[in-house]
């Protein structure tokens, strides 16, 4: 990547503040932190909390006019005025985090005019930083990374989430090798770096769990869609998405047209 792109400050921040919070969310994991639930089955811990303060600290004071969209914090109209926007997750897949499974993730996107333009991924308990920015490309702890050139869906790795009902996804279980894991944020990083050849799921999901994944898999050569096979956009109302397919352009629109059917049946 070269070292000065036009949003290499903004990456630069976000690498920084990933790894700060990554470093505050060590300290905590498989230790004391504390549990509420946000609404059911939706739990946010001392750890969330202290990731999104350091994260949102770092992009206040570098970009202090940006607009900011964070699942812990109360979401202001504000933001769709503006042309720049961080779109942030500070634990993508906090149950894994409770748990002790270490599948979760940081997620830091910034967005100008709809599209992201950097984006962090840093699963910290695995030490795994991908970073990406529009036009330079994704990486995987400084190599680059590629997504896999398989076209065929028979055989295809689909790494899927560890708690949607699996027998949503009948159709992929009979011709994919499902594998789970947990954040959808460390999911699409995954997949961008080929370890895995797509990802999807039927659920509405926020733009902090994807907008950096997006990106990630995009400068991977990949290619992200919503479960109607429009491309993604952010910064939005809602800030939600129903349903994302992600793998090489070829697999995602064939994964995308059994997303189609598989809920066509439903209905």
């Amino acid at each position: 990547m070269t070292s000065d792109f036009k949003f290499s400050a903004e990456l630069g921040a976000a690498e920084q503040a990933a790894r700060d919070a990554g470093r505050a969310v060590m300290g905590l994991f498989k230790g004391n932190f504390d549990v509420r639930e946000k609404s059911k089955n939706n739990p946010v811990t001392s750890a969330d909390l202290e990731a999104n303060r350091i994260i949102r600290e770092c992009v206040q004071k570098n970009f202090p006019n940006d607009g900011w969209l964070s699942e812990e914090d109360s979401d202001s109209s504000d933001r769709l005025a503006l042309s720049r926007v961080w779109v942030v997750d500070p634990i993508d897949g906090t149950k894994e985090f409770i748990e002790g499974v270490p599948q979760f993730a940081i997620s830091i996107g910034f967005v100008v005019d709809g599209r992201p333009k950097v984006a962090v991924v840093f699963n910290p308990a695995k030490d795994r930083f991908y970073k990406a920015a529009a036009g330079e490309g994704a990486f995987l702890n400084d190599a680059l990374i590629r997504v896999t050139a398989r076209v065929n869906i028979d055989g295809a790795a689909l790494l899927v989430s560890r708690s949607e009902p699996q027998k949503r996804f009948q159709v992929f279980v009979d011709r994919c090798a499902i594998r789970p894991v947990g954040s959808i944020a460390y999911r699409l990083a995954k997949v961008a770096g080929g370890d895995g050849d797509g990802t999807l799921t039927f659920r509405t999901i926020h733009e902090w769990d994807i907008c950096a994944g997006v990106l990630m898999v995009e400068e991977a050569g990949g290619k992200v869609v919503d479960g109607d096979g429009n491309a993604m956009r952010f910064n939005r109302q809602p800030a939600k998405h129903k349903g994302v397919v992600a793998a090489n352009a070829h697999l995602t629109d064939g994964l995308q047209s059994l997303w189609a059917a598989a809920v066509a049946q439903r209905k």
